[in-house]
């Protein structure tokens, strides 16, 4: 049943494709540069610390940043919503979404605004305070809002989510939509079995050899879901831990936590962009007693939403992750600095 109803999905995916290819919808511009982030398939792929490593990339040459998500399951229904003015964050998690907050916390000088409109968005915010650039939170989708840089990610240790469309599979768009793509990043390239077949379906279904950016991701860091102290990870080696998570791969925060080199005595999978509520806290401090963990480690998206339901004996610990480059990266950055220099001559003009 669900691969009939993925017929009609997929036919209106390649008329809406067609008719932006086509010049018969039209695309909008913003008066800046921006760059877009995203994915091909529902579910987690890494496009949150590739957002965030961006923004840092522009920020730390000076640039005024602003990211533009959508803000998923958010309570706000606000059309627009400024979560930090890049000096403060200035809503909870739940108002403005789990990734839009943990974007604005850990990119200090970034304004980060959520909306649905993308565009629009865009002229919100610059109406309310200057911007150099935009990166577009998982934007691969949105076609009206034109882009300079357009980065599609693709998660490497999950290749069954590549092979059918919603509802049957987790494909958004066909493969084929890969060909308009300004680069491609797989990620996960560590977890996967053998990501070179991956690349080869990419290639097969876009009839072009693809020169992809490759990168896997790393714990750099512990923080108290509580006090948000942070710590060295190299710490908890040995010990024996509860992990529990909502999000879109759990199989991976499983793995990175395991490369920690503690023994996971048990998990709890919460669905993705879960909304937590105090008994799910219950069942973490009734698992991790049952187990006996020494600690309790969950993922930052988690911990944000968590914080306030936090009783003051409660010790649980974010691992938060970085991106490691495993190959590409100079060809990565070869793009932003052309999009760069041409911040850099606007702001001469």
């Amino acid at each position: 049943m669900l691969s009939v109803l993925s017929l009609p999905y997929g036919l209106a995916v390649r008329t809406r494709s067609m008719m932006y290819e086509r010049g018969w919808w039209s695309q909008q511009r913003l008066p800046c540069p921006v760059l877009s982030v995203g994915n091909l398939t529902v579910g987690g792929t890494g496009k949150t610390p590739m957002v965030m490593w961006l923004s840092r990339w522009f920020s730390e040459r000076g640039r005024r940043v602003g990211i533009l998500s959508r803000g998923y399951r958010r309570s706000r229904r606000n059309s627009f919503l400024l979560v930090s003015d890049g000096d403060n964050v200035l809503v909870s998690p739940g108002e403005a979404g789990d990734e839009p907050f943990l974007m604005a916390r850990q990119c200090p000088g970034v304004v980060v605004a959520v909306g649905s409109n993308r565009y629009r968005l865009g002229q919100w915010v610059l109406e309310q305070t200057p911007v150099d650039c935009f990166v577009l939170d998982d934007g691969f989708q949105h076609r009206n809002l034109c882009r300079d840089l357009d980065l599609l990610l693709i998660d490497t240790s999950t290749p069954e989510s590549l092979h059918r469309l919603l509802p049957a599979g987790k494909l958004r768009e066909p493969l084929s939509c890969a060909a308009r793509a300004t680069a491609v990043v797989l990620t996960r390239v560590d977890m996967a079995q053998d990501w070179r077949n991956v690349l080869t379906l990419l290639e097969d279904a876009i009839g072009e050899v693809i020169h992809p950016i490759s990168t896997r991701f790393r714990a750099v860091s512990l923080v108290d879901a509580r006090t948000e102290a942070v710590r060295e990870p190299n710490g908890i080696a040995g010990k024996r831990a509860l992990i529990f998570s909502g999000i879109g791969n759990a199989r991976s925060f499983h793995t990175i936590v395991a490369g920690l080199h503690v023994q996971i005595l048990d998990e709890i999978v919460f669905p993705d962009h879960h909304a937590y509520r105090r008994r799910d806290l219950i069942t973490v401090r009734r698992k991790r007693m049952q187990c006996g963990a020494d600690l309790v480690l969950t993922t930052e998206k988690d911990a944000v939403k968590i914080a306030p339901l936090l009783e003051s004996g409660d010790e649980i610990q974010a691992v938060r992750l970085g991106i490691q480059f495993v190959d590409g990266q100079d060809q990565l950055e070869g793009h932003l600095l052309a999009m760069d220099h041409i911040i850099g001559c606007r702001g001469v003009k």
